[in-house]
């Protein structure tokens, strides 16, 4: 039996519903959510390089785009800053630098460049505008945020 891939979940919600829901990611009995994000053969290390490639493209570079761990309970959930979900939903809007095509493609593709993806661009294209359209459904005021639970 081989081990199971590496993969990190990426998903709207309010700090105790996001504990609830690592508890589950952690315990290998988590349903799939249609409201969330999997993203597989990556950890959160590349989740916080991707945040770096979207600051710069939408011309917010140096930004703290660093995962914050959220609670001892679970060393495998992190918070995305505030500044990376702002530059992930404006993303959606800018144009690459070039002029040519949107900025999420050239993100998506500075990003498998960048990493030993698993997957080729077209694919990372998905994952970066569907992690683009998480980031805008924070909604603030109902004290949600942005989390990424990484793990194995």
């Amino acid at each position: 039996m081989s081990a199971p891939s590496p993969f990190a979940e990426v998903f709207v919600s309010t700090h105790t519903q996001a504990l609830a829901r690592a508890a589950q990611l952690d315990g290998g009995d988590a349903p799939d959510d249609a409201g969330s994000l999997r993203i597989p053969g990556v950890s959160d290390y590349e989740i916080e390089q991707l945040g770096s490639l979207v600051g710069a493209a939408v011309h917010a570079p140096g930004a703290d785009y660093e995962l914050t761990m959220v609670d001892v309970a679970s060393d495998s959930l992190l918070a995305v800053p505030g500044t990376m979900v702002r530059a992930l939903a404006e993303l959606l809007a800018y144009e690459s630098d070039e002029g040519e095509g949107n900025a999420v493609e050239s993100v998506a593709a500075a990003w498998v460049d960048q990493e030993d993806l698993p997957f080729d661009a077209r694919e990372a294209y998905d994952y970066v505008e569907q992690l683009a359209k998480l980031a805008t459904d924070v909604d603030d005021s109902d004290q949600q945020e942005l989390f990424v639970w990484a793990g194995s």
